[in-house]
């Protein structure tokens, strides 16, 4: 890979998006790496959680940029067809992020803006640096994000403050960003990592499979109406109910001891 970093230890990979010269700005290049990454990932059993950040800029500072954007450099000559297909790109891998049976932490270790932005939203969760700035500012370039980003950000903070963004192209600090709900957590920079995979270590040591139920039950039911979505919720409820884990885990809390919760 030319554009990613992809580290695994102790049931978590960390993977590094490293374009040091464009501020980790994503291209096609880098967006099918991640791609094929992502599908690595999703098959190992070896792998519960996966944490993305981005890597160190040009004069090797790790906390400058998350991912600034989309390239622009790239994008500047495209038509309408090619714009659309540059989105779709984009849309397979951010997919998996959001739907994988790993769990996927966002370590936002600098610029997140425009498609920086809308990478961590298609992220589980997301921890920002305390000098993390979160922006989308393409309705300045005469575009709208075409990555996800009026749709997940509408999502996560609210039809009105989504539009705010994206009308105003305002950059937000970490602060905002988590006052408003964009961010789960906010650390000092020089603790963003450890941050994240203590959290990665919290969910690991917990039902691996019943955590991967519970992202899709999130998942696909935040868009369905109540009722079909508790049936749903049931439904899986149900199929957890079938596995060693919940039997290990309810006969580990009778007995009053530590759970060995294996399944995957």
């Amino acid at each position: 890979m030319n554009n990613l970093k992809l580290d695994v230890a102790d049931q978590i990979a960390v993977l590094t998006i490293s374009r040091p010269g464009a501020l980790n700005a994503l291209n096609s290049e880098t967006l099918d790496e991640l791609n094929t990454a992502l599908t690595e990932i999703e098959a190992r059993d070896d792998v519960k959680v996966v944490i993305l950040t981005g890597g160190p800029d040009k004069k090797d500072n790790p906390y400058k940029s998350f991912v600034a954007g989309a390239d622009i450099a790239e994008m500047v000559n495209f038509s309408a067809a090619e714009a659309r297909a540059f989105g779709m790109r984009a849309a397979e891998p951010f997919f998996k992020l959001m739907n994988m049976r790993q769990v996927t932490i966002a370590a936002v270790n600098g610029f997140a803006l425009g498609g920086g932005c809308e990478i961590a939203m298609a992220c589980d969760i997301r921890i920002a640096a305390d000098n993390a700035t979160f922006a989308q500012p393409e309705t300045g370039l005469g575009i709208i994000p075409g990555f996800g980003g009026t749709q997940r950000l509408a999502r996560l903070v609210g039809m009105g403050r989504a539009k705010e963004l994206i009308f105003t192209c305002d950059n937000i600090d970490a602060a905002e960003a988590y006052r408003i709900g964009l961010v789960n957590k906010v650390v000092a920079k020089e603790e963003l990592m450890d941050t994240a995979k203590k959290m990665a270590s919290k969910i690991i040591s917990k039902g691996s499979y019943a955590v991967s139920i519970a992202k899709a039950a999130i998942n696909n039911g935040y868009d369905m109406d109540i009722k079909n979505a508790v049936e749903m919720e049931a439904n899986l409820f149900g199929i957890t109910c079938s596995t060693h884990d919940k039997t290990e885990g309810m006969t580990a809390f009778l007995e009053r001891r530590a759970a060995d919760l294996t399944d995957f």
